[in-house]
């Protein structure tokens, strides 16, 4: 049964996309079995994996409104599976609202196909709400991009207070998976003051890699590739490729 994790920050740009997307692309290298879930209406994570929104049927927006099974609407790709957004999604959260059980659609939908994977991989939007706690509801962790830049710990109070009322109320087993250090310049000493800062507040939580500022990562996705493929012996693929061994160690 896959472990699944959400990939959560409620500030945008802070290197959420880009780590699901390439996470999932070296898990898969390393052949374990991962589906990336795009939870985001802008769908980048999708698009960062090659998939063609135009051309779809279906999206999750379909199988948590609409009941359309997950095994239907998944993608298969070269760098793992991927069950797509596209622009729908942005009005699922008031689509919700009214539906039974609104926080659990997501977690019934992904239990259909779980036992296909290893790893599952939830790219959440850039903000807490109905959307993203479907996610958490979901999830059995969470994997926290942190960018190494001023105000890095900003918000992370609001998130921390969201995840204890999750497992308060809805999800009792939900933990922190790992916190992911991204945008780190080693020539300045105020990434290294945050990333201690960080390593204070999550103790035994932050992963040992580190996501360097590079411009193969920026890149990448215009190409619709994850950075292990757009340029191997990018700094970028490097760090990805060893926080993914780092991760299968921790599954």
């Amino acid at each position: 049964m896959a472990k699944i994790i959400a990939v959560v920050n409620q500030k945008g740009g802070v290197g959420k996309t880009t780590t699901a997307v390439n996470l999932t692309a070296a898990l898969t290298d390393l052949g374990l079995r991962v589906l990336l879930c795009d939870f985001d209406p802008q769908a980048n994570a999708s698009s960062g994996l090659g998939v063609d929104k135009r051309k779809l049927h279906n999206s999750v927006y379909d199988t948590i409104i609409n009941d359309v099974s997950a095994a239907e609407v998944i993608v298969h790709t070269k760098f793992g599976d991927v069950l797509p957004a596209t622009a729908d999604l942005a009005g699922a959260g008031v689509e919700l609202i009214t539906m039974e059980n609104p926080n659990m659609r997501l977690k019934n939908a992904l239990q259909q196909v779980a036992g296909n994977y290893d790893v599952i991989f939830i790219d959440c939007p850039p903000s807490l709400e109905l959307l993203t706690l479907n996610a958490l509801a979901a999830a059995d962790g969470i994997l926290v991009p942190v960018q190494c830049e001023y105000y890095a710990l900003e918000g992370l109070t609001d998130l921390m207070n969201t995840l204890r009322l999750v497992k308060k109320r809805i999800n009792p087993a939900l933990e922190i998976f790992g916190v992911a250090l991204t945008m780190f310049d080693g020539r300045t000493n105020f990434s290294t003051q945050v990333a201690q800062e960080v390593r204070r507040h999550f103790p035994g939580k932050v992963f040992a890699t580190v996501i360097p500022r590079n411009v193969r990562l920026a890149e990448a996705p215009s190409h619709g590739l994850p950075v292990t493929v757009y340029d191997r012996l990018s700094r970028g693929a490097a760090a990805y490729r060893a926080m993914a061994e780092e991760m299968k160690n921790k599954l």
